[in-house]
């Protein structure tokens, strides 16, 4: 299961999660919107920008990254991307802030050093998903439970998706019931991705709708089908005379794409000699 990817089907459909995390809470927080940015000169795509509505005051922008893997360069490119997003849009915002959430704190880079006058600031929040609440006996908001049972081991993940649409029916805070809904789906269908909205129904003890989460799922899981199908033609094409160029006309993949998926046969086929 692609936790990140979930995270961000999360922050898309529900920006207000972030906000569970982090203090203080902006003005406007519940009306900003989630984007995923491309700043060119060079090239960087930033997967979690959170932008305040217009009449925010002060406006404050959000870059979030959610860490599931070790990345030793996260802090680079984290930083990078982020202040040269600042640097081509000067009049969007009149401050901002990050947010770094990990799974858990060993995943964090090892090179803590180069970057410490923004990590030390109260400009950057490190937040480490397996202890929050783990020195309260108080119950977690529902917003960040939700986000907690993205950890949950498959056995337990469904007692506590039941627990969590209990909750839903008193629900008081940020979200509504049916963001809760859609946000407990989106994780389930996650990590049950073989079994249909039936079988997901039947597990969860409620009657779910066709949610719009439910079917962006089901539809990247469709389209990550097609292009691992396609990378797995790109050795055929190459051995037919086919030029990285031609393959990626043929296809519609990158040349970044067909370059890996070249080398990846090429790395398995001596393996396999």
């Amino acid at each position: 299961m692609r936790r990140d990817a979930i995270f961000y089907q999360l922050f898309k459909h529900s920006p207000s999660l972030l906000f569970e995390l982090v203090a203080p809470t902006p003005p406007g927080a519940r009306n900003y919107r989630f984007e995923s940015v491309e700043v060119k000169e060079p090239s960087f795509r930033i997967d979690g920008v959170f932008l305040p509505p217009k009449d925010a005051s002060p406006r404050v922008i959000f870059f979030a990254e959610v860490q599931f893997q070790k990345d030793n360069l996260l802090y680079h490119r984290f930083f990078a991307e982020s202040l040269l997003y600042l640097y081509r849009n000067p009049s969007h915002y009149d401050d901002w802030a990050g947010v770094l959430l990990f799974a858990s704190r060993n995943l964090e880079p090892a090179d803590q050093t180069t970057h410490r006058s923004l990590l030390n600031s109260p400009q950057i929040q490190r937040i480490y998903l397996d202890e929050l609440g783990s020195d309260s006996a108080e119950p977690q908001p529902l917003g960040i439970q939700l986000m907690q049972l993205t950890l949950a081991p498959e056995q337990e993940m469904v007692e506590q998706a039941r627990r969590l649409l209990e909750q839903a029916e008193s629900q008081t805070g940020n979200l509504s019931r049916q963001e809760i809904i859609e946000v407990i789906t989106t994780i389930v269908v996650y990590k049950f991705s073989n079994l249909s909205r039936v079988e997901v129904e039947a597990m969860l003890g409620v009657n779910l709708e066709e949610t719009r989460v439910y079917r962006e799922a089901k539809e990247e899981g469709r389209q990550e089908g097609e292009r691992l199908g396609k990378l797995q033609l790109v050795p055929l094409l190459q051995d037919m005379g086919m030029t990285v160029e031609q393959i990626a006309e043929r296809t519609g993949l990158s040349l970044e794409s067909i370059r890996q998926a070249l080398q990846n046969a090429t790395q398995n086929a001596a393996q396999n000699e």
